[in-house]
């Protein structure tokens, strides 16, 4: 018998309120992806250039504020800038470097989490992956909240109540646009990153080039102050003010890892499409933060009230710009603001992307709730694009917005995922040369790669504790202390279904293939049993159906679909081995059924969310055998606590609901486990 696929008319007409909320959801939203579609990956994913905006978008953007936070920390010794923006350059060169061996080595996606997971254990993968996780959602905070600062630099003095306000509508946005798909929001900002980048650029170009005379009379100062400096307060001292300013500058280097999170959404081949973007991303940064330190010094930028200091620099190096005659000073200072604003907001796409993506994966290896590894009809996380919101939303109001306390919160988990990475890559190379291979040249890359990371994450950590870096460790520790409960939750309950598998799972001798024909009386009493995996819990409901309806069922129908989640949208073959596995576990439920002398089938489709699948599903059922009851087992909880609705598949009470609407009977089997 061949399975059916096809998809369905609701039974039940919406009603006219429901069809509004239908037509609004899919105008904002937009119109149900086909995941079976053999062209869908083509269609959705990256090609280099855009995967650049929609993942180095973060990195770009953060010269928008770090190398302000690092050009301010360093005070009156505001000449070794120069030498900060050669050590910016370095660090983002190795940085990228090690990033793109991750790329080589884990071809499949998956960054921090799935380095520190693979090669230095799951636990140091626990604390990679709520790192990256605090990370992702302080990337849209701090990127809100920096697009707020440039916007309203143009405007003067606002209240903080209106900019609070204006932040949450921006994230209101970016989560309905990500809702959408990926796509489809970096279309969207494309032209955004062009015009920061093409206007950045050049006032960088002109701050540098029109006071290249002064170059020399500045590096000559800069000897000085170093002389001075350690005069003053020492070699060590002056050290220390380099390295709390190169620290506290953390936040340039932030977005770098994204592109080895995202792999998935890359065009063929992701490994090589994944090190021109992040090519892409490296020099971008690269010159768009040491070109700005550079310029805040030949310039001479001092802060000034309600501005960021890139708005200053873009005022005085165009403020006597002109064409015949006329100033466009102001122009390309508005320009260069409000493409500042949008890059910023789009920055914030990352976390949006990549968050979602790193919550999945941890919800695959039960770490957090398995809804999170869900994708939506359009074929995202929307779970996780909704929590990230939330708490990026939580995290914007606990700080006021406040960039300065953000980024330092921020800086703390990027670095503790660089760290963990980059150690986790330092540990292959040993492996690897304990093996014989070559392993020199990457360990080197790699090994300067975690010297810098820790250096960054020590010296935040102990200047900013009292400054948010303390929130920013207390947060994640929690983080991972939940997950650890969440974990043994689901352990403790797969051991108690282990013991339904040990008594149930030895299955009796078939009397027949699945495969074979055998004609089912289709207007006999009939029983569907809705199954997911073949296991213990699936045979006991089926056993325990036979013993409450004695004798009464003369047909057996097996229905399921095939749910396509995170874990298993990642190709053409992924999709044909979802198939296999989904009719392979049915034709194990009619063997065991028709061992018992039933006259049994099955039927099955695949898709991404299982409730309206499988309510389509069992409509066109219960048209083929119009006598047919529905059944499915359910876990039942002693004492039923509020996150067992968020830890379990609350699916069965859901559909039972909708079927009965449709006039399709539905008994739920109990299965006590607690």
């Amino acid at each position: 018998m061949r399975p059916s696929r096809q998809r369905l008319p609701r039974t039940a007409d919406p009603t006219a309120q429901e069809r509004g909320l239908i037509r609004l959801f899919r105008l904002l939203i937009g119109k149900p992806r086909n995941p079976l579609d053999p062209r869908i990956f083509h269609k959705i994913s990256l090609a280099a250039f855009f995967a650049w905006i929609g993942l180095g978008v973060d990195g770009l953007s953060s010269s928008a504020y770090g190398p302000e936070e690092a050009f301010k920390a360093l005070g009156q010794y505001q000449h070794l800038s120069l030498l900060l923006a050669l050590m910016t350059v370095v660090t983002i060169g190795v940085i990228s470097a090690s990033y793109s061996q991750i790329i080589e080595s884990f071809p499949t996606g998956g960054g921090g989490y799935l380095v520190a997971t693979k090669l230095l254990g799951r636990h140091a993968g626990l604390v990679s992956g709520c790192a990256l996780v605090i990370d992702y959602v302080l990337t849209i905070a701090v990127s809100i909240a920096s697009g707020k600062d440039a916007l309203f630099s143009l405007m003067g003095p606002v209240d903080g109540r209106i900019k609070i306000a204006f932040c949450f509508l921006v994230l209101a946005v970016l989560m309905v646009m990500n809702m959408r798909g990926v796509k489809e929001s970096v279309a969207v900002l494309a032209p955004v990153v062009l015009t920061f980048f093409i206007a950045h650029g050049l006032v960088i170009l002109a701050g540098i080039f029109g006071n290249l005379g002064l170059l020399g009379d500045n590096i000559g100062m800069a000897v000085e102050e170093i002389r001075a400096g350690a005069g003053t307060l020492g070699i060590w001292g002056l050290f220390l003010v380099l390295m709390r300013a190169y620290a506290l500058g953390g936040g340039t280097y932030t977005g770098i890892e994204a592109v080895s999170n995202g792999l998935p959404v890359l065009k063929a081949p992701q490994v090589e499409t994944g090190k021109r973007t992040m090519l892409y991303m490296a020099c971008s940064l690269a010159f768009m933060a040491a070109g700005i330190l550079v310029c805040y010094l030949l310039v001479g930028v001092v802060p000034e009230e309600g501005k960021t200091l890139n708005a200053v620099l873009v005022e005085k190096v165009t403020g006597g710009w002109s064409i015949g005659g006329a100033p466009i000073g102001k122009g390309i200072l508005y320009v260069a603001l409000l493409s500042s604003t949008a890059l910023l907001f789009a920055a914030a796409q990352t976390g949006f992307l990549d968050g979602p993506r790193v919550l999945s994966n941890m919800a695959l290896d039960a770490w957090v709730p398995k809804r999170f590894a869900h994708i939506s009809e359009r074929l995202v996380v929307r779970n996780g694009i909704v929590l990230m919101g939330v708490v990026a939303g939580l995290m914007l109001l606990y700080t006021g917005a406040s960039v300065h306390i953000l980024v330092v919160m921020y800086s703390i988990n990027v670095f503790l995922t660089f760290s963990l990475s980059q150690a986790a890559m330092c540990y292959k190379w040993l492996l690897t040369r304990r093996a014989g291979g070559q392993w020199k040249h990457g360990f080197l890359i790699n090994g300067v790669g975690l010297l810098l990371s820790v250096s960054i994450l020590l010296f935040t950590a102990t200047i900013k504790f009292g400054e948010g870096a303390w929130v920013t460790l207390l947060i994640t520790a929690g983080f991972v202390v939940l997950c650890l409960r969440i974990r043994a939750h689901y352990r403790h309950i797969l051991s108690l279904l282990r013991r339904l598998d040990e008594a149930l799972m030895d299955v009796p001798a078939e009397s027949q293939p699945a495969s074979s024909s055998q004609e089912l009386d289709k207007n006999a009493p009939t029983a569907v049993m809705l199954v997911s995996g073949y296991s213990g819990l699936g045979l006991h409901s089926f056993l325990a159906l036979h013993s409450l309806f004695p004798g009464h069922f003369k047909n057996i129908v097996f229905v399921s679909v095939g749910v396509i989640d995170s874990g298993n949208f990642k190709g053409g073959q992924e999709m044909s081995n979802l198939d296999a596995n989904t009719r392979q576990v049915l034709e194990k439920y009619v063997r065991y059924a028709r061992s018992l002398g039933f006259p049994a089938d099955y039927r099955y489709s695949l898709g991404t969310l299982m409730v309206p699948e499988m309510r389509q599903l069992c409509a066109k059922v219960r048209d083929e055998f119009p006598r047919a009851i529905f059944f499915a087992g359910r876990l039942i909880f002693r004492e039923e606590k509020f996150y067992h609705r968020w830890l379990h598949n609350q699916s069965s009470a859901t559909l039972q609901r909708r079927l009965q609407f449709d006039g399709i009977p539905f008994v739920i089997l109990p299965i006590r486990v607690l």
